[in-house]
């Protein structure tokens, strides 16, 4: 069975087996290595693209797309565009598959992530900070985004994680519908659950589209939210962490 993905970036025609009216055809039966011979003369970050282009799409999400598409087209028309004129003939299905990868999360395992990545490591007692991790969720009020900065510290009992799998957890869990509240209790409960540390906390600081371009319309605001268990529970502790993460700001 093969799809088509449209890609709005155009390739030109020495490289027909991924072009096609700018659609890129995925194939189940599609192995990315024959695909990396083929295009082995292009720019490693354009091989990179193509390759993650020709990835399987099961059935399930594109039929979603689809669907999600017709519903985008007709609320352009209720908002009282004309949803066949030039600039909006593809803003249904690109606005979809937007929504796609902004909702991602639902598709993904956080505990995995982190579990994937577990070290014993019984001598370190410290505190493991990843602080100023970058996410954008959408709030599921207005499903207008939120955006800001993560912090998040754990102090190992018996194991670490690798310290790219902190930002894949925050994103995981920013990529859905949330609220700020619960984003920083998610957070913190899948690192405690997994990891079985001595004390996790999250600080999220956040500004919200939903009380800056509309609504009150402050733009100047700014949310921050705490969450904490174990060790962080005291004062002295949680001081610490909120030292170290305001350094070298």
């Amino acid at each position: 069975t093969r799809r088509s993905i449209s890609y709005a970036t155009p390739v030109d025609d020495s490289f027909p087996f991924v072009r096609k009216r700018n659609v890129y055809c995925s194939g189940r039966s599609k192995n990315p290595i024959e695909l990396t011979k083929k295009i082995r003369n292009l720019s490693p970050c354009l091989t990179r693209i193509i390759i993650e282009m020709t990835k399987e799409i099961d059935d399930k999400t594109l039929a979603a797309r689809e669907e999600l598409a017709g519903h985008y087209k007709q609320i352009l028309g209720l908002l009282g565009e004309d949803a066949e004129r030039e600039g909006l003939i593809k803003t249904p299905e690109r606005v979809a598959k937007a929504m796609q990868f902004l909702t991602k999360g639902y598709n993904e395992d956080p505990a995995k992530v982190l579990a994937s990545a577990m070290f014993q490591e019984e001598d370190y007692k410290q505190m493991v900070i990843v602080k100023d991790i970058d996410f954008f969720s959408l709030c599921e009020h207005h499903m207008l985004p939120f955006f800001g900065k993560a912090h998040v510290a754990y102090i190992p009992k018996k194991y670490i994680t690798g310290l790219s799998k902190i930002p894949r957890v925050v994103d995981i869990f920013a990529r859905r519908l949330q609220i700020q509240e619960r984003l920083t209790m998610q957070i913190k409960d899948c690192i405690q659950q997994t990891l079985d540390p001595l004390g996790v906390m999250v600080v999220i600081e956040a500004q919200h589209m939903c009380m800056q371009m509309r609504g009150v319309e402050k733009q100047n605001s700014l949310t921050t939210t705490s969450d904490f268990t174990g060790f962080f529970q005291q004062a002295k502790t949680r001081e610490e962490f909120m030292n170290l993460i305001k350094n070298n700001r």
